[in-house]
């Protein structure tokens, strides 16, 4: 029998695009609105923008669970942005879980029948009370004629219509911000349409359960040799599109210390094991779970640590892996310059900035970071200054990489809560040296990259004669030009200008505001009308003058921080 539709009226469902361009359009304002130091009485101070940005987050995750499954998603891709969003809203997001009610029984059964038809003769024992249910789909406990112990994921009903209706308004929301950048000349410089067009692709991907078991599968064969890693195997004939069938692998979750205890497992031998395995995904494999927060991962009776829930996985490609194997080359090194330069090879950093404001935070984020003792919550600290480091300025972190970074924070705070003594840092040295040799084929690379520099070294050396033999002629003939530039000074000098702009335009606002209230006040009234029609546009350009000093002040400001 085919599964029943959720109870939703025409009226529900023409409703929810206004619910949606409302959330949009009512986060555009506050963005704006907290990024204006005008807003703020008495001010604006760190102290002040963070306080506005918790509020905005904790608003804008209740409003994602408001709106139910697809916003759920779509706030925990939004949280691999944090050249989007804020930091304290990134992070928030970043805890966004979806725990929501279950759906009937009867449902779950029904779509059984629809996906399975005859293979439903396998199941037996299928426990009606759920071991979860989430946004997307809800888990129940059975049994096999094999006597095979498994757990059935079932995908809500209704769920593919209401994605692509969502999915569909939020492009339209993302086309009308664009143009509105374009026309406005406000806001950052993203693609919030290519933005929109990856979130479809991706949460519809994640809407075919057969992904996610070949997702599962290629995990656990990746530990197969590895029997303090347990992954659930995959029951490929009773899975499809809308069902997932996997083993059933019950264990302790990894944050309760107090049942581990008391099933006699050593907490601290599982937080090490924890993190080398992460570790072991990142450079060995390039493949790894991309939401490993503590619901996700248990422990055995035998103390093997368990992995669950693999619609979200992520993977380093070949050249980011290099990229990322020179990058730690140079952050070991304190490298700023070489590490600033690796990061626009990478795309991370746009082309054509000016590197020093740049090179300057990175060389203090380095200095912090790098310096012994390290502190046991290293990595969400740096993952707050990547943060805050690209928030509104010329990067852009790849997807995967952020991932990384959470998910290595994740292990931290787990490994934290088991051992107040865990530090991260300590398990990942044996993990860097095949990071840092590149393609982890051990010295090999890492000598060949060290001929290619000296090789590199060796030309421009060879050219040094010819050039100083050009630049001493032209010197002789009176034809070298010297050209200084001042990045500092010119910004200064434009930041001055416009300050002066603004200012001659508040006065001629006061000037017009005077006027209207002395035409309004004088015998013939109907008059002010022409002194308070040409305040809106003087209004419309003293605003954009602001947006335009506010652009020119990002990278200034950060800097300063």
């Amino acid at each position: 029998m085919p599964a029943p539709s959720p109870p939703r009226s025409p009226r529900w469902y023409l409703g929810r695009p206004l619910r949606i361009w409302r959330l949009a359009l009512t986060l555009v304002a506050r963005l704006w609105w907290d990024g204006r130091r005008w807003t703020y009485p008495g001010g604006m101070t760190v102290a002040r923008r963070l306080g506005r940005q918790r509020r905005m987050a904790h608003w804008l995750t209740e409003q994602f669970l408001e709106l139910g499954s697809a916003f759920i998603k779509l706030g925990q891709l939004l949280s691999a942005r944090p050249d989007v969003l804020p930091a304290d809203v990134v992070e928030e997001l970043a805890r966004l879980q979806d725990n929501v009610p279950a759906f009937p029984f009867a449902v779950f059964e029904a779509i059984l029948e629809e996906e399975l038809a005859e293979r439903c003769a396998e199941i037996t024992d299928l426990e009606t009370t759920p071991l979860g249910s989430a946004s997307l789909a809800q888990v129940h406990r059975a049994s096999l004629r094999s006597g095979r112990q498994v757990v059935l994921k079932v995908q809500r009903p209704g769920l593919e219509r209401l994605f692509r209706l969502d999915l569909e308004v939020l492009q339209q929301v993302a086309a009308v911000v664009v143009w509105a950048q374009r026309y406005f000349r406000w806001g950052g410089a993203s693609d919030w349409v290519a933005m929109a067009r990856e979130c479809r692709r991706v949460l519809l991907r994640e809407l075919d359960f057969r992904l996610e078991a070949e997702h599962a599968a290629r995990f656990r064969q990746q530990f197969l040799e590895d029997p303090g890693i347990r992954i659930p195997a995959v029951v490929w004939e009773l899975s499809s599109r809308r069902v997932l069938c996997l083993d059933y692998v019950p264990g302790i979750k990894i944050t309760d210390r107090s049942a581990l205890l008391q099933a006699g497992l050593d907490p601290i031998a599982i937080a090490e094991k924890g993190a080398a395995s992460y570790l072991q995904q990142l450079v060995r494999f390039g493949f790894f779970h991309a939401d490993p927060h503590p619901g996700n991962l248990a422990v055995a009776a035998d103390g093997a640590l368990i992995y669950y829930d693999f619609g979200m996985m992520g993977q380093i490609s070949e050249r980011l892996r290099l990229r990322l194997g020179r990058m730690v080359r140079a952050a070991v090194s304190r490298d700023a310059v070489s590490l600033v330069e690796e990061l626009q090879e990478a795309g991370v950093l746009a082309r054509g900035i000016d590197q020093g404001p740049v090179r300057r935070m990175v060389r203090l984020m380095l200095q912090e970071a790098l310096t012994p003792p390290f502190s046991a919550d290293l990595i969400s600290r740096l993952s707050g200054d990547l943060y805050d480091l690209v928030y509104g300025q010329p990067f852009r972190l790849p997807a995967d990489l952020i991932f990384v970074m959470r998910a290595l924070s994740t292990f931290e705070g787990v490994g934290k809560s088991l051992d107040p003594g865990f530090n991260l840092v300590t398990i990942a040295r044996p993990y860097l040296l095949p990071l840092m040799t590149s393609s982890g084929n051990g010295p090999s690379e890492l000598f060949n990259e060290i001929t290619r520099q000296a090789a590199d070294v060796g030309t421009r050396a060879l050219g040094i004669p010819r050039r100083l033999d050009e630049s001493l002629s032209r010197i002789e003939q009176g034809d070298l030009q010297v050209q200084i530039r001042a990045g500092e000074t010119d910004r200064l000098l434009r930041r001055l200008a416009l300050t002066q702009q603004i200012s001659g335009q508040a006065v001629l606002l006061g000037a017009l505001a005077v006027a209207t209230a002395l035409m309004v006040a004088s015998q013939r009234p109907l008059y002010g009308a022409v002194p308070a029609a040409l305040t809106l546009p003087v209004g419309w350009g003293w605003l954009k003058l602001q947006a335009r000093l506010k652009r020119e002040g990002r990278l200034d400001n950060f800097n300063g921080a």
